[in-house]
């Protein structure tokens, strides 16, 4: 599942474009907020306009890029999306428009970067605002001239694309703190579009609530339902974390309940934010009191074995009834 994703079902197009009123694409909502969204998509989706997408992490930026890239004449080539705060400093120039053989050790062969592989297509250049300075000037040259060369190679490359970028800081205050190119923002935001974040979107919340259950159920053809008590603290709560801390949570919730899903707290019973999963491995920080050290423990094995607490007992070494009644526990909020 993808933040502000929708099933095959609220696909089907109007006359206008618009799915139905909860949803466009593969974006789902139908506060006056999203729809305010969905006429600017689909009036500048038609158009080859540069566009940056602002909103706040978890806000599902780059579903609203593929959407633009859906949207215009363009959604049969490549839709390429690049996360430049993601690519080590050294290789972001390699990467984007890639290298020839021979040009730096280790490049035993051509290598084909994103910007051409976006040729005629949509390349989207999240996290835009984190690219470093050097690199902000042979983007922006690339956007005026169309041109580039590939890292130790002559020849002029060409390319014929759409710039769909985005960025979950103020573009403008990145200009003023001398983080972010002035002339690279005005290439960029031909069209600036903002991302409402989800506590400005009216009952979007419990639509995209369900939705998430409603996907978990088929995937797991279970029938689980909310309790009166979790819609009203879904509803209640501001979701700092946007989309993206809804969908988590409601997956946790969903991984903890057999039949009725309860959630007495949002914020304790999503993922901590200082435990990491990395290849089988809990990493807990020095110092996690012990009760909240089992508590992490027994939720990533309880995510690790998808759900089974039969396996989960099993591998923890503690009876069933055991993990039954921490996971009550956890359940109302507490460790």
């Amino acid at each position: 599942m993808s933040d502000l994703s929708v099933s095959e079902d609220t696909r089907s197009s109007t006359a206008s474009g618009l799915t139905d009123k909860s949803g466009f694409g593969v974006l789902l909502g139908r506060s006056r907020a999203m729809q305010e969204l969905y006429r600017q998509i689909e009036r500048v989706a038609l158009t080859d306009a540069s566009v940056l997408i602002i909103g706040e992490s978890g806000t599902g930026k780059e579903l609203i890029a593929k959407t633009f890239h859906e949207r215009s004449p363009r959604h049969s080539k490549p839709f390429i999306p690049v996360n430049c705060g993601a690519i080590p400093a050294k290789l972001v120039e390699a990467e984007l428009f890639g290298h020839e053989k021979g040009s730096f050790t280790g490049a035993v062969h051509q290598h084909i970067g994103y910007f051409e592989h976006a040729t005629q297509g949509t390349i989207f250049l999240d996290e835009v605002t984190e690219m470093a300075a050097e690199m902000q000037v042979k983007l922006l040259r690339v956007l005026e001239t169309g041109t580039f060369h590939r890292v130790g190679g002559t020849e002029l490359i060409r390319v014929d694309m759409r710039v769909v970028a985005a960025t979950n800081r103020d573009p403008s205050a990145a200009v003023a703190e001398g983080i972010f190119r002035e002339d690279l923002l005005y290439r960029l935001a031909v069209v600036p579009i903002r991302v409402p974040p989800l506590r400005e979107r009216d009952d979007d919340v419990e639509l995209l609530a369900l939705h998430f259950l409603a996907d978990l159920n088929r995937a797991s053809q279970t029938d689980k339902a909310f309790s009166r008590r979790a819609l009203d603290v879904v509803r209640g709560y501001a979701w700092p974390g946007n989309v993206r801390e809804l969908r988590n949570t409601i997956h946790r919730a969903f991984i903890l309940a057999d039949k009725t899903i309860d959630i007495a707290d949002p914020y304790a019973i999503s993922s901590s934010k200082k435990t990491s999963v990395t290849d089988g491995f809990l990493t807990l920080p020095i110092g996690t009191p012990l009760a909240e050290a089992q508590r992490e423990i027994i939720l990533a094995t309880l995510k690790h074995f998808d759900g089974d607490k039969r396996q989960v007992a099993n591998a923890l070494g503690i009876s069933l009834k055991t993990l039954y009644n921490r996971l009550e526990i956890y359940q109302a909020g507490g460790t």
